[in-house]
């Protein structure tokens, strides 16, 4: 394995780095990893050492043309996104590799920094900035709404009680029908302004109401599976506004599983301890963690980025509202929900300290 006595190269320094070094030889062999790059990779030392870079590359799924051309070009280059597929799980790199002639041979020194909470975080700020500027938007036409449509109604009454004829009547009663409707929807726009009364519960308690609810009505090829963990204690919640909000994510699995009835539509229902997490910028010691799993074919990838965004839905007859009505819900709580999928498999995360 390369060292520091056998080539003029600070290794020591690379040794106490935060950083992941890998050294490549002119033999397209991985010969030397530092501790962070350990860490990184998800492999020991001895499991890296000696491999080819046709290993690496078809281990963690990466282009490794790049680095080839190196030994050629003689000089460096930066790639400032490159996904490696660490533990089956795709992480997003920043990586740099430079040419270097050390002890007579040729080597490729390669700088590895993972980038992806630090994407998540820039991300999730980003969007939740836009969130909050389009549900203030909303909010604020579905008042400007909410008052004409109560003197409509109105004025469609008044109108009713001076009709003498009851066939005009009909016309009145469509008016009225109509403008309650609106009205019921731009309630659903403004959505929950606070958190109401708090009181001990359960959360397994509040998810199995909600399961026992969409039950009533779930299609045949569709199943639902609990993996729950029973240790998680109660804690202070708004227990009817979190059912909502889980019935809003769990109703909108069922609706991605119902178009392809041929083959087992399965949502799992999972709820974990976690230890020393951060939720919206504030570090909990305990929060209990509750994802939602749907085997479907996964969210399209134009919605991802405005997912909870009110009004946005992927469905010719959705609202686009349960999603932005469920995370106003769990922000209430001071909790934090985010979503991962891809074809097949789609969670929604949610976070939710154990102390408001």
């Amino acid at each position: 394995m390369l060292s520091s006595q056998a080539v003029d190269f600070p290794l020591a320094i690379l040794e106490e780095a935060n950083t992941a070094f890998v050294v490549i030889s002119s033999e397209l062999k991985l010969i030397y990893a530092n501790p962070a790059s350990e860490l990184l990779l998800s492999q020991s030392t001895q499991r890296l050492y000696q491999q080819s870079l046709q290993q690496l590359a078809a281990h963690y799924h990466f282009n490794p043309a790049s680095i080839e051309r190196l030994f050629i070009s003689k000089s460096a280059f930066t790639e400032n996104e490159v996904t490696l597929l660490i533990d089956g799980l795709p992480t997003l790199i920043a990586l740099s590799a430079t040419h270097l002639n050390f002890d007579n041979k040729q080597h490729a020194i390669i700088e590895m920094r993972c980038i992806e909470q630090q994407r998540k975080f820039s991300q999730v700020y980003y969007q939740e900035h836009q969130q909050k500027a389009a549900q203030e938007l909303v909010r604020g036409l579905a008042h400007e709404i909410k008052n004409p449509l109560g003197g409509l109604r109105g004025a469609a009454q008044l109108l009713e009680s001076e009709l003498a004829d009851p066939e005009l009547k009909e016309f009145t009663q469509i008016i009225i029908e109509q403008a309650d409707r609106l009205s019921a929807l731009v309630n659903r726009l403004l959505g929950p302004q606070k958190m109401g009364l708090r009181a001990a519960d359960n959360i397994h308690s509040v998810l199995e109401k909600v399961r026992k609810l969409v039950q009533l009505d779930l299609p045949e090829h569709i199943t639902i599976h609990q993996d729950y963990d029973p240790s998680i204690p109660d804690f202070e919640m708004q227990s009817d506004q979190l059912q909502q909000a889980f019935l809003n994510i769990i109703q909108n699995a069922v609706q991605a599983l119902m178009p392809d009835n041929r083959h087992g539509g399965q949502i799992t229902l999972r709820t974990r301890t976690a230890h020393q997490v951060t939720i919206n910028g504030l570090p909990q010691r305990l929060a209990t963690e509750i994802k939602i799993i749907d085997n479907g074919p996964g969210i399209p990838s134009q919605l991802k980025d405005t997912l909870f965004y009110p009004m946005v839905t992927g469905r010719s007859d959705g609202t686009g509202l349960g999603l932005s009505i469920a995370q106003e819900l769990i922000k209430q709580h001071n909790g934090r929900i985010e979503c991962r999928s891809t074809p097949g498999h789609t969670e929604f995360l949610i976070y939710l300290p154990m102390t408001l």
